[in-house]
């Protein structure tokens, strides 16, 4: 977890491109369940995530997603995503397209950088 507060917490999905995943302190199963306040502030948190992400990684496409079928609670997956990274166009969880190490920013300062952002 790189980040918490009163209502979400920001957790790093390990994998070879940023990944981030913003969850909910409380567990609840779908999104309607999810108060009103803390909807909203999820969505601002993405917002500030995928405007940081773009500015400081300048990606192909942020990706945004949330399932919960592993996971049965409400989360959201948001990932920088290059042409060149291993598994471009297809999903991350889809199938690998190519081995590749990207040369890409320092992830640890990224996630300074964001901590101080939500924290401000």
């Amino acid at each position: 977890m790189i980040y918490q507060n009163n209502h979400i917490k920001i957790e790093v999905e390990k994998s070879d491109i940023p990944w981030l995943k913003v969850l909910p302190l409380i567990e609840y199963k779908e999104m309607s369940q999810v108060p009103r306040d803390i909807r909203i502030e999820i969505y601002d948190t993405l917002h500030t995530i995928e405007k940081l992400m773009i500015e400081y990684y300048n990606p192909t496409k942020i990706n945004i997603a949330s399932f919960g079928n592993y996971m049965p609670i409400v989360h959201w997956h948001i990932m920088a995503r290059f042409d060149n990274d291993s598994h471009y166009p297809e999903p991350m969880w889809g199938e690998k397209q190519r081995n590749v190490i990207l040369k890409l920013p320092f992830f640890d300062i990224f996630c300074r950088r964001l901590i101080e952002i939500l924290d401000s």
